[in-house]
């Protein structure tokens, strides 16, 4: 992880990239719709099979529709804390998975009072399985995340759709035929960005074999 300083907004492409973690704690302060527009824009841009775009990204604004987000934060917050036996960490702990234990309680108890919420819908195509339909809507997720991160925004992918869909489907009006893949929150970040923290990577890049490191190669 480096320790140079990470810059609020960058048009830098390895930068944005290398400092684009998930970002679960916002300031109270509006979003511009200019700076949304923008988001969405890179989101369009995002390849997809076939060209296809099949795609529709919905933000949530109306108080009815962040109520039910938030009830389903909740909802997951309760359910995750049950299956996993989370208990909230000590005040004073600074550890990295205390911090990130916070953000998540905080994030999910904020729930649909982000500043900004995005709804990604993808339409299944003719004879794609579920794996291959992510693969046309979750590169415009990752181009969405990297203009608002470029922009000194800062979101982060939840499921909590899972668990007020029916409600969410009928209140925006989703068609049968189309489905959700993510939520997205977005807001000023609370604490900055942060350079993320991955694995090296020997551990996840190959070249022929399972077994043999491309960073061996590199060597």
């Amino acid at each position: 992880m480096s320790e140079q300083p990470v810059p609020p907004a960058s048009v830098d492409l390895w930068e944005v990239m290398r400092t684009a973690s998930a970002v679960r704690r916002y300031r109270d302060e509006p979003v511009s719709d200019e700076v949304i527009d923008a988001c969405l824009r890179a989101a369009s841009w995002a390849p997809s099979g076939g060209n296809q775009q099949p795609w529709k990204f919905v933000v949530l604004r109306s108080s009815a529709l962040r109520d039910v987000v938030t009830a389903a934060a909740h909802k997951t917050w309760d359910v995750m804390t049950e299956f996993y036996r989370l208990s909230m960490p000590e005040d004073e702990a600074d550890d990295p998975k205390s911090r990130v234990l916070r953000a998540m309680a905080e994030h999910m108890s904020v729930g649909g009072a982000a500043p900004v919420l995005v709804l990604f819908c993808v339409q299944p195509q003719r004879g794609t399985t579920e794996l291959q339909q992510g693969g046309s809507i979750f590169p415009a997720v990752q181009n969405f995340l990297l203009a608002a991160r470029a922009q000194g925004l800062g979101a982060a992918i939840t499921l909590w759709h899972g668990s007020c869909e029916d409600q969410l489907r009928s209140m925006v009006a989703i068609p049968d035929d189309w489905k959700i893949a993510t939520l997205l929150t977005v807001g000023w970040p609370k604490g900055g960005h942060h350079a993320v923290r991955r694995k090296p990577l020997e551990e996840v890049a190959a070249i022929d074999r399972w077994d043999q490191s491309w960073s061996k190669r590199m060597a």
